[in-house]
């Protein structure tokens, strides 16, 4: 397989498998289905019985950030911004954040402010939530043959929203994640916390790796956070344990990752996203591609 063959592979794989843990997760939500349904659903590995798995902002936002880098070849933030605003515009109930809802009508309005408005948002600190993390699977999977750069970009597409640092620092710890799981390298925690900004998200990749063999996704969450804080620091490094434990196994890995319960179809997503970026999603299985909401037709033709 040729290097454009191998990105081409990478990156379809990576938004299959994002949108199938967002789907999939958001089954598990807690407005959806209560704690004790829902656990007790995956000890069982039941899938939810559901006939059709919606993907939420998650797959909406990376579809558009996917867009942007089938386009222009790297991230363009005035475009990426005007995706964004046209997207929430045209469907606001996927499931955005308070922070989204208060950003993207007036990023609509003024375009060229989405910079101030940006860091504007949370008294000034700009947001320090999951959302620039959980789509930036993808763009890690196109730069996988250049982990700087998929950092880099990975960091301007998380900044047109995602403006505090832990922000952008979830973003790129789920990119180089992505990236090396694209060429098939090892999903070492640590070596994707050194490619982390210092912060908290890098601290919990460190807690992560730490973590005893044989530790189930349930006390992982407890010492990790799965999300439920709706922060980069408090979702990144549970997903991505969850990817580092089955790097070869996406099925596996999105069981794990809803059994951490939390902000569910975010955990899942990055998850998916990661571990999609080398396996693909083809091995889920008819039942899954049946439920799941489709992707646009344009995704099958990168």
């Amino acid at each position: 397989m040729d290097t454009d063959d191998r990105r081409r592979a990478a990156v379809r794989g990576s938004i299959e498998g994002l949108a199938h843990g967002d789907a999939f997760g958001e089954r598990f939500f807690g407005l959806f289905r209560p704690e004790a349904a829902a656990r007790e659903l995956i000890a069982a590995r039941c899938l939810p019985p559901e006939p059709q798995w919606h993907w939420t902002d998650d797959t909406a936002m990376a579809l558009d950030l996917l867009a942007v880098l089938v386009e222009h070849g790297e991230v363009r933030q005035p475009d990426l911004v005007a995706r964004f605003a046209a997207t929430y515009r045209a469907d606001p109930g996927r499931g955005y954040g308070s922070g989204m809802h208060a950003l993207l009508p007036r990023a609509a309005a003024k375009p060229a402010e989405w910079r101030e408005l940006a860091h504007a948002l949370f008294g000034g600190e700009g947001s320090l939530g999951n959302g620039a993390a959980m789509r930036a699977a993808p763009l890690g999977a196109w730069f996988h043959h250049d982990l700087d750069r998929a950092a880099a970009q990975a960091a301007r597409s998380a900044e047109v929203t995602h403006a505090h640092p832990q922000g952008v620092a979830g973003a790129v710890a789920v990119a180089v994640a992505a990236a090396l799981a694209a060429r098939g390298a090892p999903l070492a925690l640590t070596g994707i916390a050194d490619r982390t900004p210092d912060g908290a998200v890098r601290e919990g990749l460190l807690r992560a790796a730490a973590l005893p063999p044989g530790t189930g996704p349930e006390e992982a969450a407890a010492a990790l956070g799965s999300g439920r804080r709706i922060r980069a620091d408090d979702t990144v490094p549970f997903a991505l344990w969850c990817a580092a434990g089955h790097p070869d196994d996406l099925a596996a890995a999105l069981w794990t990752a809803a059994a951490g319960l939390g902000d569910v179809d975010t955990t899942c997503a990055i998850t998916g996203g990661v571990v999609g970026a080398r396996t693909g999603a083809a091995a889920l299985g008819e039942e899954w591609a049946r439920r799941r909401e489709q992707l646009p037709d344009w995704v099958a033709g990168i």
